[in-house]
């Protein structure tokens, strides 16, 4: 690698840790001790500083949601070297405060999946640790050399304990940067959604010929991206904690219909449930059981007066 390649994997590492709550004066006052070093490492810096700022003011343009278009690369292409930073855990050792290790060894690669209804917690030898929801799988890298986890398919929730060196969570078209926070990712194909209880995530494209602009969302965001555009929802804590039921074995529903409902029951359960006609379209409040459809559909019946029908393999209900 040259020295410019290094010495941008290493601002990109101190811009991220920058934007972690614990940042501290001693951490600012090590960072300008670096910069002053080399008007490289200030150029460096600059560059890479520019690129997140103007993505940033792409989201900040109001308050409602923003959808970012797939051609609007340039203010972010000097990004890319961030994702070197997530591969390159030697550089790290330049930067004061991150990790230390004597001689980094190549990662080794953990596969891991849950069958239909299945969850389980997977503790990672950084401290951090992944739980993954119904039919989930992940690859996962995280030793001296880095912190990587490839999401397969299905959701995960991630709880990342705080370090120097970045951890990365590759979702197909999209990559998903932190140092230390929670949050779930959610991938199914080329769709995937990113939803923050703690912190702040940077999204950025997984392929850097072709970059989609890089978002940065914190606490109570949503994002939803496919293809090259992506959807931004801020201050939806309570949607937050909803999609996040999940870790507690329950689904829940605010005003969701029932068809939707149904389809979310049936991520869970081999026993399938059938809505038809306009019983998909009533409206479903509540916090229910995610393996417990028979009780569903009890409530339904009682509830709103629908049919219920239940064979050996699903339940039929309608109007």
């Amino acid at each position: 690698m040259s020295p410019a390649r290094e010495i941008e994997t290493v601002a990109a590492t101190w811009l991220m840790r920058r934007e972690e709550p614990h940042w501290s004066p001693d951490d600012e006052a090590q960072l300008q001790s670096w910069l002053d070093q080399s008007h490289a490492h200030k150029a460096a810096l600059w560059r890479l500083e520019y690129g997140w700022r103007a993505a940033d003011r792409i989201r900040a343009l109001g308050p409602a949601p923003a959808v970012f278009e797939p051609r609007r690369r340039a203010a972010v292409r000097h990004w890319q070297p961030f994702a070197i930073a997530a591969s390159v855990a030697a550089l790290v050792l330049a930067v004061p405060g991150a990790l230390h290790f004597a001689s980094p060894a190549p990662a080794p690669v953990s596969n891991y999946q849950t069958p239909l209804g299945g969850h389980q917690q997977v503790a990672l030898s950084d401290g951090s640790t992944v739980e993954l929801n119904t039919t989930t799988a992940i690859r996962t890298a995280v030793s001296r050399a880095g912190r990587d986890v490839w999401l397969e398919k299905g959701e995960a929730f991630f709880s990342v304990r705080h370090l120097g060196v970045p951890f990365v969570v590759h979702a197909g078209p999209r990559m998903v940067t932190v140092l230390g926070t929670k949050f779930s990712v959610t991938r199914e194909g080329d769709q995937v959604r990113v939803a923050v209880i703690e912190g702040r995530v940077r999204v950025s494209d997984a392929n850097p010929s072709e970059p989609s602009p890089t978002a940065t969302i914190a606490r109570g965001d949503i994002l939803e991206a496919q293809g090259g555009s992506t959807l931004v929802v801020q201050d939806a804590e309570t949607k937050v904690e909803r999609s996040l039921a999940w870790r507690d074995g329950l689904l829940q529903f605010d005003s969701t219909p029932l068809s939707d409902a149904a389809a979310e029951f049936n991520r869970y359960n081999q026993h399938k449930i059938v809505v038809t006609g306009a019983a998909g379209t009533i409206p479903i409040g509540g916090s229910f059981k995610a393996s417990n459809v028979s009780a569903f559909g009890r409530l339904l019946h009682e509830a709103y007066g629908l049919q219920v029908q239940e064979t050996s393999t699903e339940t039929k209900i309608s109007g």
